[in-house]
Formats: C-alpha cells, sequence, structure tokens
C-alpha cells in the first residue's frame, strides 16, 4: 500500500452538508405554511405512500418515494445521503461523538441486516397482499395533495424527539455511523435492493494504488479500496453516493460513472457475531419489537425497531460478559481478566433495568392484544353462550393490562368502554371515553361517540355534546357521523 500522505478533508462534505441543511429548511417552511394557513401540501415522507397503497390517495409523500425509488435504479442510493434528514442526524451525531473523542466502530451483524427490507415488506407489500388473500379490490386513486391535518400520521413532539434521539444518536454512539440505516430503515430496505440494479456506481481507473484515504473517510462504512481493487466499482448497496471518497483521492482515481450493475457482486464481509449468537439476536430482537412497537398506544414502528435494535445487542453483550473473561465494545473496555470494569458495571445496571421494562411492556401489551381480539370474537360470535364467555374472558384480561400498565393507553380505555356499554354503564362510557378523548387527541371517532353518549344520558347538556362535534367538523368538515350527529341533535332543540 502507497504512502500518499495524510488523509485530506473532503470537498465535498460541506456541499452535502448545505444541501441537508436546505432540506430541513424546506421541511420548517412546509411547518410553517401550515401553521400560518392552516393548509398545506400533505408530507413529503415516504412513510405517505401506506395511503396511496391502502387508501388510494395519491400524495406528496407518494410522489416522492416513487421519484426516489426510480432515480435509485439509475443513479445509486444518493436520495439517502444527500436528502434524508434522518441521515443527517446521524452525521451531526457522528461528528459531535469525534469531536468528544468517540469514534463508533461499525458493528457488522448478518440477520439484523435483514430488518430494513422485512420492516419495508410490512409497511408497502404486505397490506396489498393481505387485501388480495381476502378477496378485497385496489381501492381506487384520488388526488390527496392538500390537508388540514398535517400532523396526523406522525407522533406527538415527545416521542418525535425520543425517536429521533434514538435512531439518531443512541443507535450511531451503539452500532456505528449509519447504524439506523443499516439496521432499521424501511426505505434504505427499498433503497438497497433497487441499488443493486443501479449502473451509477464509484468506478476506479488505473491510477489507484490502494491508500485506503476513500475508506478511511466513507461514513457509509464501504471498504472502498478493497472493493474498488476487486471490482472496479464499489458494489456495497450500503454506498450513499455521498463523494467523499472521490474527493479525498490523492491521485483522482476514483470518479461517479456508470457501469454494468452490481447484481450478484458482493464484498468480502468480516461479521462480529458467531451464528448462534447472530440467532440469539434475532430472537431478542423479535422478542423486544413485539413488546414495545405500539406500546401504551404511542410508539411508532420506526422508533421500536431502533430500541429492538439496541435491546438485542445489549441482551448479546449482557450475554458475553457472563461467558468471557474479557469483553469490549465501541472501544469501551467493560471486563478484564474475569472482573467487570466499572463501565461494564454500570452497563449491566442499565442493560437490567431495561430489560425489566421491556419484559413487562411485553406482559401488558399481551394482556391488552388478547382483551382485544377476544372483544372483537365477542362481536362475532353466533351463540350467546360463546359471546358472553368471550366477553368475560376480555374483560378479565384487559383488567389484568390496566392493573399493570405504567402508563395510560386510549386504546386500551376505548375496548374497557366497549364493555361498559355492553353493560349499559353510560357513566363509565363516557368516563372512558373522555379518556381516549385526552390521550389521543385527534381521534375523531371517540369525539363523536362521547357527545352521543353526553347527549343520550343528559339532553340538558346538549351545548357540551354540538361542541364536541364542532371541533371534529372544524378539523373534518365531510365527517359524515359528527354532520349527521349534530344535525339530529339541532333538530330535536326546534
Amino acid at each position: 500500500m502507497a504512502n500518499c500522505g495524510p488523509i485530506g478533508r473532503s470537498r465535498r462534505a460541506k456541499w452535502r452538508a448545505l444541501t441537508l441543511v436546505a432540506v430541513h429548511v424546506v421541511i420548517a417552511a412546509h411547518l410553517a405554511h401550515w401553521w400560518l394557513t392552516g393548509r398545506t401540501v400533505t408530507p413529503v415522507e415516504p412513510s405517505e405512500a401506506m395511503q396511496t397503497l391502502e387508501l388510494g390517495w395519491v400524495n406528496a409523500g407518494f410522489v416522492f418515494f416513487a421519484a426516489s425509488l426510480l432515480l435509485t435504479v439509475i443513479f445509486g442510493r444518493f436520495v439517502c445521503g444527500w436528502a434524508c434528514h434522518v441521515v443527517a442526524l446521524q452525521d451531526l451525531c457522528a461528528h459531535l461523538l469525534q469531536r468528544v473523542g468517540l469514534r463508533p466502530r461499525p458493528v457488522r451483524s448478518r440477520l439484523l441486516a435483514c430488518v430494513p427490507l422485512a420492516a419495508a415488506l410490512y409497511m408497502f407489500v404486505w397490506p396489498t397482499v393481505w387485501r388480495w388473500l381476502r378477496g378485497g379490490a385496489a381501492p381506487p386513486l384520488e388526488s390527496h395533495f392538500v390537508t388540514a391535518d398535517f400532523w396526523a400520521t406522525f407522533p406527538g413532539p415527545w416521542m418525535a424527539i425520543a425517536t429521533l434521539t434514538v435512531c439518531g444518536f443512541l443507535v450511531v454512539w451503539w452500532l456505528g455511523a449509519k447504524g439506523f440505516c443499516t439496521y432499521g430503515c424501511p426505505y434504505g430496505g427499498f433503497f438497497a435492493v433497487l441499488d443493486r440494479f443501479a449502473p451509477g456506481r464509484i468506478v476506479v481507473d488505473d491510477n489507484c494504488d490502494g491508500c485506503a484515504h476513500c475508506t478511511a473517510v466513507c461514513t457509509s462504512n464501504v471498504r472502498v479500496h478493497q472493493e474498488v481493487r476487486d471490482f472496479k466499482m464499489v458494489v456495497d448497496a450500503g454506498c450513499m453516493k455521498c463523494l467523499d471518497c472521490v474527493s479525498v483521492c490523492p491521485k483522482g482515481a476514483l470518479a461517479f460513472g456508470f457501469r454494468a450493475p452490481a447484481l450478484a457482486k458482493s464484498p468480502t464481509r468480516s461479521w462480529d457475531f458467531l451464528w448462534r449468537e447472530e440467532l440469539g439476536l434475532a430472537l431478542v430482537f423479535v422478542l423486544a419489537l413485539l413488546s414495545l412497537w405500539g406500546a401504551y398506544g404511542v410508539v411508532p414502528l420506526l422508533f421500536s425497531i431502533g430500541l429492538s435494535v439496541l435491546t438485542a445487542s445489549a441482551a448479546l453483550l449482557v450475554w458475553r460478559l457472563w461467558r468471557r473473561p474479557q469483553v469490549a465494545w465501541q472501544r469501551l473496555l467493560l471486563k478484564q481478566q474475569g472482573r467487570l470494569a466499572r463501565s461494564g458495571r454500570f452497563f449491566v445496571g442499565v442493560a437490567l433495568v431495561w430489560f425489566l421494562f421491556v419484559a413487562h411492556t411485553g406482559f401488558v401489551t399481551y394482556w391488552q392484544w388478547r382483551g382485544h381480539s377476544l372483544l372483537n370474537a365477542a362481536m362475532q360470535a353466533t351463540t350467546d353462550d360463546a359471546r358472553e364467555d368471550a366477553r368475560l374472558a376480555s374483560l378479565q384480561a384487559l383488567q389484568r393490562a390496566e392493573a399493570a400498565a405504567l402508563f395510560a393507553d386510549y386504546r386500551l380505555h376505548y375496548d374497557l368502554a366497549q364493555h361498559a356499554s355492553v353493560r349499559g354503564d353510560l357513566a363509565e362510557v363516557e368516563t372512558r371515553l373522555r379518556r381516549v378523548v385526552a390521550l389521543a387527541a385527534r381521534d375523531d371517532v371517540a369525539r363523536v361517540r362521547l357527545a352521543n353518549v353526553i347527549y343520550l344520558r343528559d339532553p340538558t347538556r346538549v351545548a357540551e355534546a354540538e361542541a364536541l362535534l364542532r371541533e371534529v367538523l372544524a378539523r373534518h368538515p365531510d365527517h359524515p357521523q359528527a354532520s349527521a350527529s349534530l344535525a339530529a341533535m339541532e333538530a330535536r332543540r326546534r
């Protein structure tokens, strides 16, 4: 390997940083337009494409995602590197960690790397497959490019901050730069597959002398110098075409160009885990995901994936601390000569508390899911005995979940309101629905039901009931249930 002097700074990095800053400026302007006018273009977010697939609503998110997928087939996976706000956050966190002397190395797992594609298939393919299996027809397409409820499909601000903190900072520190892209991002799951078919590549000429400056500056964990040596181009689907490697090459040997797609070409990799450890990682990940996803009605999919990846890696590390005399992780020496270091004791303590929380959350999630499933079974039962047995079992399961829960869950109150309605206890129905409205501010169905229950209990409270219905109609003027209920109440007052 030739000595080409010190590694230079990428001249492309500042342009990419400015591009990512501009992305955030556009996001801020989009939000400001909504706040000022009350209506704006639908979110330019790939997850919005789920509404197109499930409801037929063609929106800005679908157009952006479709265009990104098409461009990836031609130019490779550049959208992630130059237009993704989560990549910007991960790069910022990696930079801040380096400023304090921490340079997390990439953690390489075979099975956890399958998570992004699995999540993408669940989000964007499974709903259509499930509809086909049930014999349903595809929804008719209709334009849906403007919305008055911009935040309807996003988590609340605190959950958004928590998601960005975990997926942008903790995952980077624990699993290396672009850790969430590698082990969590469902959109990246599709981009990585399509990148294999793209002719757009980082390519090399005969001037390369293998100095590895390109690999040293790559923030996508690609071993550029090895891949261009073996294939005359970068074939790793993790390459986000940041062009830092092109910029720092002292021989000017690298460039972005077009070649035959990589397809079956795969770089030689070294893995950090034995196969039995990989299977353990996969098992813990699945169990953690089942426990955390949707927990208490607030944990979104991407956040739960990030937490589950961290949980799985932490469980493996605890196992190694128990079995091995010396253990290090991200340059932290946790155990040496059979004795836990101070950092190791701290990590074990935090990990055990977290595992208990995940297990407890799984307990609550299971009984809540079972109670909800039995409630649906009771509603579909064909005999009185079967209906009553399922209803009682559902009530017991839901009460067990409520007794153990650490936080309130609007879905739990909704199901218990259903039970109270069957008993004819309208006072409890109102109490439960008020909790639903307080916990789920956008649940218009609950508001309509609450308004009807209030009016049914005491017609003299009609003003209170009508106020709830007008709140719904202020957001959704064409809401059929709210319109019908309000019209009925106004007619009875005449």
